[in-house]
């Protein structure tokens, strides 16, 4: 098979092209002939070694993690799914390739309205994005919640589960994404190259941060007293939220099945939507990889592996 591989650290020209054995499922695996991989900002830092002390990959490795494509075998303890199936979920690592194995309680049936490209964009920023605003925020109807990089992958998932469950949405995004936001479910969308968005907005519920760093330090005070701040990039500041008199966490996504399942039910039945920003083919994951990293991407990158 076809399939990327990362020898050493460094930048996607570490990205290599090659024909490896495929692989053989675990009694607990299935094994997957990958039709398209979606590419994720946690791609590129795992690529470049950043992740390295937190997420320590043995080298060489095929990247990738969130799958779309037909179950082509299956172990001998798996129950859940037959040869023939289309599924999608979200791998340790290895979607990158023309086949990979996955866990049968890492995947479920892929959303029957979308294709495998678009299937291939959900699960990582989509698991995300609920688990963020739902696990550890507690996200109630009628609540504020403020989301930062609201067009990105993470963010267009949060605005519309945040719509879908009833809650007054706040977005930061560009200009040129603005329109973008709104048609997601955004009630107010912020253009943060223009208006410092500390300055115009106050005692939210929930800040979804999905950027850390500055935009991080100043969305402690824009929180309600008892509000919570959730970060996807980086661990906030305890102690700067306790003298805020907030919360403060950090989400590391979970893969689950049973969420995977309750994704594609909001997805088949039109209360939520991905939005691909552009397809590469598998010998192009340098580029697409170099897009993703340019931090300015609607939506999602997909490679799209089968066609």
């Amino acid at each position: 098979m076809q399939a990327i591989r990362v020898y050493e650290y460094g930048e996607s020209d570490v990205l290599t092209l090659e024909t490896l054995a495929q692989p053989e499922p675990q009694p607990n695996e299935v094994l997957i002939r990958v039709q398209a991989a979606g590419v994720n900002p946690l791609d590129c830092k795992i690529r470049s070694g950043y992740m390295k002390e937190v997420f320590p990959m043995p080298l060489p490795f095929t990247p990738g993690m969130d799958v779309a494509g037909i179950v082509e075998a299956i172990g001998s303890d798996v129950k859940a799914f037959q040869v023939g199936q289309a599924v999608y979920g979200e791998l340790k690592m290895g979607a990158y390739a023309e086949f990979a194995t996955a866990p049968q309680d890492a995947i479920a049936l892929k959303p029957q309205t979308l294709d495998f490209v678009q299937a291939a964009s959900v699960p990582m920023v989509a698991m995300t994005a609920y688990q963020a605003l739902f696990d550890r925020a507690d996200l109630k109807p009628g609540q504020t919640v403020l989301i930062h990089a609201a067009s990105g992958g993470v963010g267009m998932f949060a605005v519309q589960f945040a719509k879908w469950k009833g809650a007054h949405v706040i977005g930061t995004t560009s200009a040129a994404n603005g329109e973008f936001v709104q048609s997601l479910g955004a009630d107010r969308v912020i253009d943060y190259k223009a208006t410092p968005f500390e300055q115009v907005v106050q005692n939210v519920d929930v800040v979804l941060d999905t950027l850390g760093g500055n935009t991080q330090a100043r969305s402690y005070s824009v929180l309600k007293p008892g509000g919570i701040l959730v970060s996807t990039p980086a661990p906030p500041d305890s102690k700067k939220a306790q003298e805020q008199g907030i919360r403060a966490e950090m989400v590391n996504m979970e893969i689950s099945a049973s969420l995977l399942e309750e994704i594609a039910n909001l997805l088949d039945s039109g209360l939520v939507k991905t939005v691909i920003t552009q397809t590469f083919p598998l010998s192009e994951a340098r580029q697409a990889q170099d897009l993703s990293q340019s931090g300015h991407v609607r939506g999602k990158i997909v490679l799209q592996i089968s066609t």
